[in-house]
C-alpha cells in the first residue's frame, strides 16, 4: 500500500536537501518501509555507476544506500555535467543524451518532464513511499514556470512538501518567509513544515525563534538539526572543497597528501576514505606553493580534461616535475591520469574545438577522447589487494611504456580479464581510471606502503564506514526531529 510521497526541497543550494532526504530514507528503511529516493533532475559533476553500467547522481546513489536498497537510475533520471560556463552534457536515463547549451536544454524542457515523470511512475512500482528531493531554490521566480524538480515534480507525486533552510548561511527568517511569500497560494499549503539545518550553539536560545515562524507562517517547525562534525556523508556538490591551501591547522609531525582542486573537478568523493584515515593530512591546493610538504599529489577527476589540463600546465607543470625530481609520488585518478600522459587528442570535439594538448609527460601513454562512454562497475586487484570501484570516462589511453597498475576481474558483474592503468618505471607516477580507488582498506593501505608510508594506519573499508555514519545520521536525525511529525 503506497504511503504519502515527501519532497524534501530548499531556500536555497546547499541546505542540506541531500543529506536530510537520506536520513528520513534510513529512518523509515529502519521501520521496514519500502523506501526510494528521486530527484527528476540533478546538476553535478559528482557521479556513480549502477550495477547495470548506468550514470546517476551521487546523492541519489548515497540516499538509495540508506534505503538499504540498491541505487537505480529511475531515482534519477536526468543528470547534468556541467562542461563549462554555460554546457552540460546531458544524462538521460543513464546514458548520454549529448551535449546541450542551457537555452537549449531550457528549450526541451517539456520532454524532460516527461521522461522524468516515467522513471517516477517505474520507480514507484517498487516500493511503498518516494522520498523527493528539490534542486536550489524551489521559488526561483524566474525558474518557476520550466522548474521540472520543485514543485511540478512533488505535485506529480502527489507529496507533502517539507522546506529545509540553513540557519549558519544567516537571514533564517528571510529564508523561510521569503520562500513562502514568493509562491502561489497552492504550493504554499503543500508545505507542511521546516527543518531548520546547521544550527550552531544552545538550541533552547531558538524556541522564540521557532515561535515566531510558526506563529508568522502558520507552519510548524518540525526540528532544528544542529551541526554535526562525528560522521561524514558524501556530498553531491563539491561546496565541502571550496575551501583550499589550508595550512592553518597542518601539522609537520603527520603526513601530508595534497590534492589538486581543478577548475572542472569531478568525482571528489574518491578521496573521503583517504580523508578518514587516522594518521594522514589531506589538503585541496590550487596553488603549487607547498608541494614539499606532501608525501604526495593526486590530480583528481575533470569533466572537461583538455581545459583543466591547460590550467594545470600553466599552475603546476614546472612544481610538479620539480616535485617529482625530488622524489615525490604522483597519482592520476580519472582525468588525472589522462593529464600525466603524452598528449590528450580530441580529434571530435566531444569536449568542446577540436585539437591536442601536450600533457605532463609523467607517465608513458596517450590518450583519445571518443564515444561511446564507458561506464563500468568493477571488482579490481592491485597484487594481492582488491578492491571495488567504477569508471566514467570518454575515451581510450593506450600505454607506451610501464606496466598496466591494476587487473580487472569483473565489470558490470561480468567476468573479465583486463587490466587498468599505468605504472612508471620507478613505481612513483600511477594514474588509474579506476574511481572509489581507495575505498578498499587493501588498496588504502598498499598505496600508503608504496609512498613510503610503512606505519600501520587505521584504513576501514568504506563499505563499513558508510553503514556507520547511516546509522549515525539517522541516530542524529530521530534525536532533534520526530518522524512522527513527518510522516
Amino acid at each position: 500500500m503506497m504511503k504519502k510521497n515527501i519532497a524534501i526541497l530548499g531556500t536555497g543550494s546547499d541546505v542540506g536537501k541531500s543529506i536530510i532526504a537520506a536520513a528520513l530514507c534510513r529512518s523509515l528503511a529502519d521501520k521496514g518501509e519500502e523506501i526510494a529516493p528521486f530527484k527528476a533532475q540533478n546538476m553535478s559533476n559528482n557521479s556513480g555507476i549502477t550495477p547495470e553500467g548506468l550514470e546517476m547522481g551521487r546523492a541519489q546513489i548515497v540516499q538509495a544506500e540508506a534505503s538499504k536498497i540498491v541505487p537505480h537510475v529511475n531515482m534519477n533520471p536526468i543528470l547534468l555535467k556541467p562542461t563549462g560556463e554555460k554546457q552540460s552534457q546531458v544524462i538521460l536515463n543513464g546514458k548520454v543524451h549529448g551535449n546541450f547549451t542551457a537555452m537549449d536544454y531550457h528549450k526541451n524542457k517539456g520532454f524532460y518532464f516527461k521522461e522524468a515523470c516515467k522513471a517516477f511512475d517505474r520507480l514507484s512500482r517498487t516500493c511503498n513511499r518516494i522520498i523527493l528531493e528539490g534542486a536550489g531554490s524551489c521559488a526561483e521566480v524566474n525558474l518557476m514556470p520550466s522548474d521540472i524538480v520543485n514543485f511540478a515534480m512533488a505535485e506529480y507525486a502527489n507529496a507533502d512538501v517539507i522546506l529545509a533552510a540553513d540557519i549558519h548561511r544567516g537571514g533564517v527568517f528571510a529564508q523561510i518567509v521569503g520562500t513562502l511569500e514568493c509562491l502561489s497560494q497552492k504550493h504554499q499549503d503543500m508545505v507542511k513544515g521546516f527543518i531548520i539545518n546547521r544550527f550552531r550553539g544552545d538550541i533552547a536560545l531558538f524556541k522564540d525563534g521557532i515561535s515566531w515562524i510558526e506563529n508568522k507562517t502558520q507552519k510548524k517547525v518540525l526540528g532544528v538539526l544542529p551541526w554535526y562534525t562525528h560522521f561524514k556523508i558524501d556530498a553531491e556538490d563539491s561546496v565541502e572543497i571550496e575551501e583550499c591551501n589550508n595550512f592553518n591547522e597542518f601539522n609537520p609531525g603527520i603526513p601530508a597528501i595534497g590534492i589538486i582542486r581543478l577548475p572542472h573537478i569531478a568525482n571528489f568523493t574518491d578521496f573521503h576514505a583517504l580523508s578518514q584515515t587516522k594518521g594522514i593530512q589531506t589538503i585541496f591546493i590550487d596553488r603549487p606553493d607547498h608541494l614539499s610538504k606532501f608525501k604526495a599529489i593526486i590530480i583528481p577527476g575533470s569533466k572537461n580534461t583538455r581545459d583543466d589540463l591547460d590550467w594545470l600546465l600553466k599552475n603546476f607543470k614546472r612544481p610538479l616535475e620539480k616535485y617529482y625530481k625530488s622524489n615525490g609520488y604522483i597519482l592520476g585518478i580519472c582525468g588525472g591520469y589522462q593529464m600525466l600522459g603524452r598528449y590528450v587528442d580530441d580529434p571530435n570535439g566531444i569536449e568542446g574545438a577540436k585539437g591536442r594538448t601536450k600533457a605532463l609527460n609523467l607517465l608513458p601513454v596517450q590518450t583519445v577522447l571518443k564515444a561511446p562512454k564507458t561506464t563500468t562497475l568493477n571488482d579490481f586487484q592491485w597484487g594481492d589487494a582488491k578492491g571495488k570501484g567504477y569508471e566514467i570516462h570518454m575515451g581510450f589511453t593506450s600505454l607506451r611504456g610501464g606496466t598496466p597498475l591494476i587487473g580487472i576481474n569483473t565489470t558490470n558483474c561480468r567476468p573479465c580479464s583486463g587490466t587498468d592503468g599505468c605504472l612508471s618505471e620507478d613505481g612513483r607516477v600511477a594514474g588509474t581510471y579506476m574511481h572509489g580507488f581507495f575505498d578498499s582498506a587493501q588498496i588504502l593501505s598498499k598505496w600508503l606502503k608504496t609512498i613510503g608510508l610503512d606505519a600501520n594506519f587505521s584504513c576501514d573499508d568504506m563499505l563499513s564506514l558508510k553503514e556507520r555514519d547511516y546509522t549515525l545520521l539517522k541516530e542524529h536525525f530521530e534525536t532533534y526531529i520526530d518522524p512522527g511529525h513527518i510522516v
